[in-house]
């Protein structure tokens, strides 16, 4: 009886024969309906859509200022929300009133019980606090803490439209893997409960109802929540056991624990966004003890590049700024800044493994032990040995995710050489290249900070030391910082490369030893390249 009860306070959506606002309107008076419990920009709602358009509401009802449902009835009530369409100075008035017809006298007995428990949820405890004056006030959650309103807006938006949600899908790499993770591991999900964090167009939530999930919860806190729902309406053999949950997961309430969590919680090299906070907040809030997450760990692969015609192609870019007479004006004072500027940004592309120089470094995150604040700063020592002689330009930097699945384990790899997905692969640019000698070690540190536009601030130093005959007697030799911005990248995957590579052509170590005995012919600075301004080296340690 009394989950009965629980099961009935938590309901959150209810089909209507009917819903209408009076006075009726003829042209909608008999139009089905769907009753749904929501909470918006921190706003207990009752929302009613016709469900010819559920993506447009009938009416918004405030639980704050709603009144008790009336019972006309037992399959039939109607709602008030208190307010007044006039002035400061005119009395308060009923200014909304709905007619609702249920399909069942239980569906009537369960409607009004959650209205009641939402109502007072909603004024007193779940959705606000008491202030010196009485008003309720909502609650800023976690997640309003620590981002800014206009990154989260653009970011909901974002996410909130189709387009983008395609682009997603139409990355087979990434859907497939999934696919494949879920449909291979039935006895992960048969008979499970599932919540899906972030779910988007809930794809995902779909994939685990094809596995044989009880029930999905699929949490969406942007507009694409509607399309969901839409989304899984259309495949009536899997969409009684998904509910979309429009809402962070901060702040969302679900009736039930999950056994299995699944997200797509990675951003360009795995931790941009800031989604992966959310991955473990919700790991928190809603698995079971030992339950299991689809992804459960991620890994940042980190490697030198030498790449002669990308630092060209950046380094370029500032020339703009050299011109000593564009329309009488001398804009050179500020070309040291935008040289600076260029290689702020992380490039963003997919390159040729070959331009590697040394076996990657990686650094960890287990997702089913991470605690949220180790992904506010992350500290990543650097080693390398360089296996050929040449122009050290920058860090590539790359990511993979784990399934670990009961049945079978499977990897999502962005690494370069492997299929191409929408991540690609990100390359930091230092703006004062490092020479290297085969077998010479290459040492430094990748220091991530987190900042509030949901992206994170990077530190690179790569250090260069003796090698050879006394090399142990001998300390660093060359060091080069720079300091770029995660959020900011410049998205080159678009572009032609610049070199193409013929089937005949050289083994790795080959090739880039040829390189290095052309770069040790030319000036210091390289071909075609303006001279770099001079500067204090110590890019990074201004944090």
């Amino acid at each position: 009886m009394e989950g009965s009860l629980g099961q009935k306070l938590n309901q959150r959506e209810f089909s209507l024969v009917s819903a209408s606002k009076l006075p009726f309107a003829k042209e909608c008076s008999e139009a089905a309906a769907v009753a749904r419990f929501v909470v918006e920009s921190e706003t207990a709602l009752l929302r009613f859509h016709y469900e010819a358009e559920l993506s447009n509401a009938v009416v918004r009802v405030d639980l704050r200022s709603a009144q008790v449902v009336f019972e006309l009835g037992p399959v039939e009530s109607i709602c008030v929300d208190e307010g007044s369409d006039g002035g400061e100075n005119e009395k308060k008035s009923f200014s909304t009133a709905i007619s609702i017809r249920f399909k069942s006298e239980d569906d009537s007995r369960a409607f009004r019980a959650a209205f009641e428990h939402r109502k007072k949820e909603a004024v007193v405890t779940g959705f606000g606090h008491r202030l010196e004056n009485g008003t309720v006030g909502p609650p800023k959650s976690k997640f309003d803490d620590k981002i800014e309103q206009s990154s989260a807006k653009m970011y909901f938006h974002y996410y909130g439209q189709l387009l983008h949600q395609q682009n997603m899908l139409q990355d087979y790499v990434r859907t497939g893997t999934y696919y494949a993770a879920v449909i291979e591991n039935r006895v992960d999900f048969n008979g499970r409960v599932v919540v899906d964090v972030g779910a988007g167009s809930g794809i995902l939530s779909l994939f685990a109802a094809q596995a044989g999930a009880k029930h999905v919860y699929a949490v969406e806190a942007s507009e694409m929540a509607e399309y969901a729902r839409r989304l899984i309406s259309g495949n009536p053999s899997l969409s009684e056991r998904i509910t979309v949950v429009k809402g962070k997961v901060e702040d969302v309430e679900l009736p039930e624990k999950a056994d299995i969590m699944i997200s797509e919680p990675m951003g360009t090299l795995l931790v941009n966004e800031r989604m992966l906070e959310s991955y473990v907040i919700a790991r928190d809030r809603f698995l079971v003890p030992n339950g299991k997450m689809f992804p459960s760990v991620g890994r940042m692969h980190m490697a030198p590049f030498s790449d002669e015609y990308l630092y060209v192609e950046v380094a370029n870019k500032a020339l703009f700024w050299q011109q000593q007479n564009y329309y009488g004006v001398d804009l050179t004072p500020l070309y040291g800044p935008a040289f600076q500027g260029y290689f702020s940004q992380p490039v963003v592309d997919a390159f040729d493994p070959r331009l590697l120089v040394a076996p990657p470094a990686m650094h960890t995150l287990d997702f089913t032990l991470l605690q949220e604040e180790e992904l506010y700063e992350i500290e990543i020592p650097l080693r390398f040995v360089s296996s050929v002689g040449t122009r050290v330009h920058g860090l590539a930097c790359w990511f993979d995710v784990l399934f670990d699945g009961s049945t079978v384990q499977r990897w999502l790899t962005t690494a370069p050489g492997a299929p191409t997905t929408h991540w690609y692969q990100l390359r930091c640019v230092l703006s004062q290249p490092i020479y290297v000698m085969a077998g010479q070690e290459i040492t430094g540190q990748l220091h991530l900070v987190a900042h509030s536009a949901q992206s994170y601030t990077m530190y690179l130093t790569l250090s260069a030391k003796m090698w050879g005959a006394g090399a142990e007697q001998g300390g660093i030799i060359q060091t080069s910082s720079g300091k770029l911005d995660l959020k900011e990248p410049y998205y080159r995957m678009s572009q032609p490369q610049a070199y193409g590579w013929s089937q005949e052509q050289q083994s790795h170590q080959q090739l880039l030893q040829t390189q290095d005995s052309a770069l040790q012919s030319q000036d210091a600075v390289g071909p075609g390249l303006v001279q770099p301004p001079v500067q204090n080296s110590g890019v990074a340690s201004n944090r």
